[in-house]
């Protein structure tokens, strides 16, 4: 059976561009050819910005008072709370700079996997009216896994960029992509997005014709 991708209509669409940190960048093991990596997401954010789309970045950073805040229990994060990692104002925690923020972006800081579970993301979006997120971010397992499922419980449409994300395990990166994300987002890849936005444009076009 064949499934057509929805429309995406790039005046309720956000980019989130998670994780993209130099610190997380240069900490993953044998990352596959980073700079196509940055270069297929630079991509997407120029052809999001171009129809009109909100970009979102979203980076994980803690203050000492969120280091404190970590209970014993939560395993990953009370071992960055004990080692201090990941400081907010460290320079190494900035979004990378061949994707850095301009003017009129939306940035968001968090303390956990999910972009949205411990900050002001949802109603920043819902403020703008904003109902379909592309998500590319690092790591599948990690904030994509999380901001997936989260957004999908929140009723947004959903699209996952396949070569915009990735993850350490190649085993349980496949997984994810193709039999967990698929039940809540359309998977597609960088160049589907850019059709997906250029088909929108055309039928906005022909609509005002």
């Amino acid at each position: 059976m064949t499934v057509t991708t929805p429309a995406l209509d790039p005046r309720t669409a956000a980019l989130l561009v998670m994780d993209y940190q130099q610190e997380i960048l240069s900490s993953l093991p044998g990352l596959d050819n980073p700079e196509a990596l940055l270069s297929r997401v630079a991509g997407a954010i120029a052809d999001m910005r171009a129809y009109g789309a909100a970009i979102v970045y979203v980076r994980v950073g803690f203050t000492e008072a969120d280091w404190a805040a970590i209970p014993p229990a939560n395993r990953t994060f009370s071992f960055l709370g004990r080692q201090r990692l990941m400081h907010h104002a460290d320079p190494a925690t900035n979004i990378h700079r061949q994707l850095a923020p301009e003017p009129g972006d939306i940035t968001i800081r968090k303390t956990r996997y999910g972009a949205l579970s411990t900050t002001d993301l949802d109603r920043r979006l819902r403020d703008r009216g904003i109902t379909t997120l592309v998500i590319a971010g690092i790591t599948t397992s990690g904030v994509v896994l999380s901001t997936v499922t989260d957004a999908a419980d929140r009723d947004y449409r959903l699209y996952v960029l396949s070569d915009g994300v990735t993850d350490p395990d190649p085993q349980v990166h496949q997984t994810l992509m193709t039999s967990v994300f698929p039940r809540l987002a359309h998977v597609i890849d960088t160049a589907e997005l850019r059709s997906l936005l250029h088909g929108s444009h055309s039928g906005t076009y022909e609509a005002s014709r």
